[in-house]
């Protein structure tokens, strides 16, 4: 089958964890086609270029969020008066959504009031789609005088959000400009019968902008969507707009929390990476019929020689690894240490891992200067670290050549995080067969199971009673890192991972109605090109129907179909275009 992969910051880009999982899903999943439709998030990201790509990559897309857009498409009367509506109807919607649940109305809207509200954003979202479709794009009109004072008679309408009537000229600037960028997708040329038409399934690989290509997709081309998401995009609105105003938030949640809501309308089937993930899903709306967990799939061959001699570790070792960023709560770590220290004095503290931006590297600078006053007898200086028990150190030199010898270091790994998505790096230090000591923050309770103790966050005492408890007790040490090692190589391998999506895709597809048609060499139709259902008369073959009169076969006939062809068509110049396997 052809895969359609829509990645947002990711794949085929060197960058983050999830493009990781799309090449270990592209090249796991190596009997089936995959075209790449990727949207870049940043200059610097397009110019660190792509990783290698495997042969069954057919065709690579991209197109930029990051950079201004000037379509020059001027609408004639008609356009704009469909724009003014359609765009009219978006805001009203974001409005009337209360910031508590983005993904409902205001405080005491019925449930009736509220699926109004949702096919209201769905109508405006579509007709917008269908505007950019008719007239070659959308940027120009979303960033128009049109779209500030449509949003802005949606802000004072009776019925209005509080925080939403509070909006002043300088929000609504911001949102508008906001929502522009989420919705350049409409914009680009993607959504036809030899593009994400000619695909069998649509893969998002995350929520929000990366997902409305495969709602288009559908709403055009009937392709079923699968949504898988590690992160919901509605969470990480909230964990990263502290300092806007509060009608800017509200604004932007209500647009987040309706496309959520929408996204997982229309999907076929959707996959959370995890527990957490799935409560966030379900409270946008998601429909737990369509939910599927599906653990992170990660490589354990890295891991396999420390997992294997854990008697190697030093017993007094603590490890800390990971990004260094506020975030992560090292400070809290510190002052726990300070306590392990003063019941095991021989007891010593590995901080492993490089600064996540300026942020993280003041944060750094603070952690090592703290450090230093914690430790005053031991240090050289207020500002040394030389003999403290505490070390900050990077993977990459002669000492941890790799984060498994960062693992392999210690008899005992810490996470002290207040925020965490699915803990990966909790799962490495898993596959090293190491005993860990978390905070109790996203899926990290989910990720170990009864393999390690868990602590309440920003609580140093707790967190050093668990870490001297274990320290004190070899034997129970080894029992929960064997436990860790086994549950780790049975749920957060690579193999597991594919293998879900393999089976989804294939259930996907024999519910879908046929795109084209797949022959084989002997000139017969391939399984699930044509369902069941089609041959039954009834309600279900209705699809069958509308695929037949848009040109794609309805039934497998003789003789070559119109995407037999293994060699896909050249597509159309988007707002960014690339193909090939690799550059």
């Amino acid at each position: 089958m052809r895969i359609g992969l829509l990645t947002e910051g990711g794949y085929p880009y060197v960058s983050g964890e999830a493009g990781l999982w799309c090449d270990r899903l592209v090249r796991g999943l190596e009997q089936h086609e995959f075209d790449l439709y990727a949207i870049s998030r940043s200059e610097s990201e397009e110019a660190g270029g792509w990783v290698p790509l495997p042969p069954q990559v057919g065709r690579v897309r991209t197109a930029p969020l990051w950079e201004s857009v000037d379509d020059h498409i001027v609408y004639g009367r008609r356009a704009r008066r469909r724009f003014a509506e359609c765009y009219g109807e978006l805001a009203t919607a974001l409005c009337t959504a209360g910031p508590g649940n983005p993904s409902a109305g205001p405080e005491g809207e019925t449930e009736g009031q509220s699926a109004l509200e949702a096919d209201r954003f769905a109508s405006a979202l579509y007709g917008l789609a269908e505007l950019a479709r008719d007239e070659g794009g959308l940027p120009t009109a979303l960033r128009s005088e049109t779209a500030v004072r449509a949003l802005e008679r949606a802000c004072r309408a009776p019925g209005a959000h509080r925080s939403a009537r509070e909006a002043r000229v300088p929000d609504l600037l911001t949102v508008t400009a906001r929502l522009e960028r989420a919705l350049r997708p409409l914009s680009l040329d993607w959504y036809e019968d030899d593009d994400l038409g000619s695909v069998d399934l649509c893969h998002a690989a995350s929520g929000g902008t990366a997902a409305l290509p495969g709602l288009l997709a559908r709403h055009f081309c009937d392709v079923p969507l699968l949504v898988t998401e590690y992160g919901v995009r509605l969470r990480t609105h909230y964990l990263t707009e502290p300092d806007s105003s509060p009608a800017i938030r509200s604004l932007l949640a209500a647009f987040h929390g309706r496309l959520a809501a929408e996204t997982y309308r229309r999907a076929a089937v959707i996959t959370p990476g995890n527990t957490h993930a799935r409560r966030w899903q379900e409270r946008c709306g998601a429909d737990r019929a369509k939910l599927r967990t599906v653990h992170p799939g990660m490589d354990a061959a890295p891991f396999a020689e420390a997992g294997e001699s854990p008697e190697c570790a030093d017993p007094q070792t603590l490890v800390w690894v990971g990004r260094v960023e506020p975030a992560k709560d090292l400070v809290s770590l510190l002052h726990a240490f300070a306590e392990i220290r003063r019941a095991e004095p021989g007891s010593r503290l590995r901080i492993v891992g490089a600064p996540s931006g300026p942020e993280g590297a003041a944060y750094l600078i603070h952690c090592k200067a703290l450090a230093a006053q914690l430790f005053p007898d031991e240090a050289d200086g207020p500002h040394a670290v030389g003999r403290n028990p505490v070390s900050f150190e990077e993977t990459g030199g002669p000492e941890l050549p790799s984060r498994a010898d960062a693992y392999a270091s210690g008899a005992l790994v810490v996470l002290s995080s207040v925020v965490e998505g699915f803990p990966a790096g909790l799962v490495e230090a898993m596959f090293c067969g190491r005993a860990t000591v978390s905070t109790d923050v996203g899926a990290v309770v989910e990720a170990i199971g009864g393999t390690g103790l868990v602590v309440p966050p920003r609580n140093p005492r707790a967190l050093a009673e668990a870490c001297v408890a274990l320290l004190r007790d070899p034997e129970r040490r080894a029992r929960l890192g064997a436990a860790a090692r086994a549950r780790a190589l049975e749920l957060f391998t690579v193999e597991q991972n594919i293998t879900a999506f393999h089976s989804i895709y294939l259930e996907i597809l024999s519910r879908a109605p046929a795109r084209r048609v797949l022959l084989d060499d002997a000139g017969e139709p391939l399984p699930f090109g044509v369902p069941a259902e089609a041959h039954v008369p009834g309600r279900w073959s209705d699809p069958t129907a509308r695929v037949a009169a848009r040109g794609g076969p309805g039934t497998a006939r003789s003789g070559p179909g119109w995407a037999v062809d293994a060699e896909p068509a050249r597509p159309k110049t988007s707002v960014a275009a690339s193909e090939g396997a690799a550059r």
